[in-house]
Order: C-alpha cells, then sequence, then structure tokens
C-alpha cells in the first residue's frame, strides 16, 4: 500500500483556524494552537452571551415601561402589568415599552383602558 501524506489536509485546516481568528491578537492570529484556543473560548461566550441578550433587553424594556407607566399616573410597573393581564391584554414587554417611546399616544390609550 502507498504511503499517504497528511500535508494538503493538515495545512487546510490550519488555514481554516487561522482566517477564523483573523484580527485576533498577538500570537492568537498567528499560530494554529493558540488561535484554536482562542476560537474556542469566543464560541463559549458566544453561546452564552446569546442567552444574556434575551435578559438585557427584558430589562431595558421593563425599564422604560416604568418611566412611561409612572409618567402616565400608575403607581408602578407591577401593578400595571398585573391589571394588563386582568383586562387581557395579549401584548408582551416589547411591543409596550416600543408604544411607550416611539408611539406615546398609543401607550396612553392602553393606559387609560388599563385603569
Amino acid at each position: 500500500m502507498t504511503r499517504i501524506k497528511g500535508g494538503v489536509m493538515a495545512l487546510k485546516k490550519r488555514n481554516n483556524v487561522l482566517e477564523r481568528a483573523k484580527g485576533y491578537r498577538g500570537l492568537r492570529s498567528k499560530k494554529k494552537n493558540y488561535a484554536h484556543e482562542a476560537l474556542m473560548r469566543a464560541g463559549r461566550y458566544a453561546f452564552a452571551h446569546r442567552r444574556d441578550k434575551k435578559t438585557v433587553f427584558r430589562q431595558l424594556w421593563i425599564v422604560r415601561l416604568n418611566a412611561a407607566v409612572r409618567e402616565a399616573g400608575h403607581k408602578s410597573y407591577s401593578v400595571f402589568i398585573a391589571k394588563l393581564k386582568k383586562a387581557g391584554f395579549g401584548l408582551d414587554r416589547k411591543v409596550l415599552a416600543e408604544f411607550a417611546s416611539d408611539r406615546p399616544e398609543i401607550f396612553e390609550r392602553i393606559s387609560k383602558q388599563v385603569v
């Protein structure tokens, strides 16, 4: 059986790793082992932060809603949300926060119906 050397595939794999690590600082963009380690770490952070992003946005919507709710004359955000659910509104916090910041006249109408 003839001997098959793995140089072509090894070089292809190495170039792929280095291509993905382009722009990293120092040896992380030059050496395969350092680049691979940096890519694995970046992947873990990306996975975790995709989940964290959802929490951060929800917190932002709640802060915006709380400010708009107090401005509209309600006691607090939690009381407003409880009344909203009791009234049977099917709007989520994202939509309500968008109305509160971009279209205050719509949010005003909603808050009057919730009373």
